[in-house]
């Protein structure tokens, strides 16, 4: 298949995924005013007359989709939000948290517990995970709205060859290539949920670490510049069946549901709406549904604010 070919057949797999609810779809307008399927009246605009909110997200293709998704979705609502993207690392993010130049950012359930709690114990499931991460963000003035269906996680992925040169099938296999090089973003080799997981957990002590910026990894691997990349489970590139993703039956990198991280003060100045619409947002996204928007931004090169507009119309929801 040529790679245009592919590409059609991507775009046709992901209309047909953010179209699931047709009948339900509204009218939209531009994202920066937003819009309700209703015509008027207090209950279709619960956010009319509340305090502005600032919203922010990381620095990768996911979290610029889910970004777009809550604030758009919320502007439907009436609520006047501010959408600050691209902050950066979740250390970078949480201070912009805490601090207040946001109030709120969707964040993965195992990353709050490993890379900003510092927790090393592993949870034994994802409900566990979410709990325990709700636990410590409320002892911080904050809280986690519902988790999302799909877990978003780090992994290593490999090419089939290499996978098969070395009967690679788990993480602690990769004692078997010897020394071996790992790209990943700069942030990996600190973090429990990278480098240093991997050599604690593991015993993988005989590693090359190559720093990357997010969104190289593939290319790096197909070039041939590293063994072994630092990738997230719900990467639209997966798809191809390119690479060879090695299990973690130690859970290194934790359980990674998604949920809003929001200030309570500002729950409680928003209304029951507002949590109702990020709850319902958060309950559609679906593994399939999410890794088709990742692909169609980082593979088609659509928007991240037009993918989200397509799910949101196709759930009735703008």
């Amino acid at each position: 298949m040529t790679t245009r070919t592919w590409h059609k057949a991507m775009a046709a797999l992901i209309a047909a995924a953010l179209a699931l609810s047709l009948a339900a779809c509204g009218s939209s307008s531009k994202s920066s005013t937003g819009s309700s399927t209703s015509a008027s009246g207090s209950s279709s605009q619960p956010g009319k007359g509340k305090p502005a909110v600032t919203l922010g997200d990381k620095n990768f293709t996911e979290q610029y989709i889910l970004g777009e998704l809550y604030a758009q979705a919320l502007r439907a609502k009436g609520y006047t939000v501010k959408l600050k993207s691209n902050i950066g690392t979740s250390e970078i993010t949480d201070k912009a948290l805490t601090s207040g130049k946001i109030d709120m950012y969707p964040e993965y359930t195992g990353t709050i517990l490993s890379d900003l709690a510092h927790q090393t114990k592993r949870p034994s499931d994802p409900d566990a995970a979410y709990q325990a991460a709700k636990t410590w963000e409320e002892q911080r003035g904050y809280t986690l709205l519902d988790k999302s269906p799909f877990a978003d996680s780090d992994a290593l992925a490999v090419k089939p060859a290499f996978a098969k040169k070395f009967g690679l099938k788990e993480v602690g296999d990769l004692k078997k290539a010897g020394r071996f090089s790992v790209g990943a973003p700069p942030e990996f080799k600190t973090r429990y949920t990278g480098i240093v997981g991997m050599k604690e957990a593991y015993g993988l002590n005989d590693i090359d670490f190559k720093p990357l910026s997010i969104g190289l990894q593939y290319k790096a691997l197909d070039s041939g510049k590293v063994d072994s990349a630092d990738v997230f489970t719900t990467d639209g590139q997966l798809q191809k069946g390119s690479y060879v993703l090695l299990k973690d039956p130690k859970f290194i990198f934790g359980f990674q549901n998604v949920a809003p991280v929001v200030s309570k003060k500002v729950l409680a100045s928003q209304g029951s709406g507002f949590t109702d619409t990020l709850n319902t947002v958060t309950s559609k996204l679906s593994l399939e549904a999410i890794q088709k928007m990742n692909a169609a931004v980082d593979i088609d090169k659509q928007k991240p604010a037009d993918v989200a507009k397509q799910f949101l119309q196709a759930n009735g929801l703008v």
